[in-house]
């Protein structure tokens, strides 16, 4: 599981997957519209549907994650129209990448917590104001 401040970023037009680093950096900037050095997760397939790369920037440098299906093909998230990305959770990446179609899958409703309202209510004093919470 990665730390909930990371995301993942998938491209949802396949790739030229011969570029490495510099050339898949260079994509987060063009079609993403991401900072690469951000820490997060950028994800790119391949034309053929059975490689997946996946860019990262470690403190000290690129890291540069592969995977090859020797027998079918990733089921590419759908966007309106090439040159976007999706955003996904961790655990949508891993189904993804264990060959799952999350085509059909339904999230549930998440519960938010509801944040109390804090209204200032000004105060003076010798003149001055300032605010204190209500």
């Amino acid at each position: 599981m990665l730390p909930p401040s990371v995301r993942i970023f998938v491209a949802v037009c396949a790739v030229d997957l011969r570029r490495s680093f510099d050339g898949l950096s260079a994509l987060v900037r063009d079609v993403v519209k991401e900072e690469p050095l951000s820490g997060h997760l950028f994800v790119f397939f391949g034309r053929r549907g059975d490689l997946v790369k996946i860019l990262w920037w470690d403190r000290g440098g690129y890291c540069l994650f592969a995977k090859r299906l020797e027998r079918g093909r990733f089921k590419l998230p759908r966007a309106d129209a090439c040159g976007q990305h999706v955003e996904m959770e961790s655990a949508e990446l891993s189904l993804l990448l264990e060959g799952i179609d999350l085509a059909g899958a339904n999230r549930r409703p998440r519960w938010t917590p509801k944040l109390p309202i804090v209204t200032l209510t000004p105060i003076v004093s010798n003149g001055l104001v300032s605010a204190a919470p209500s």
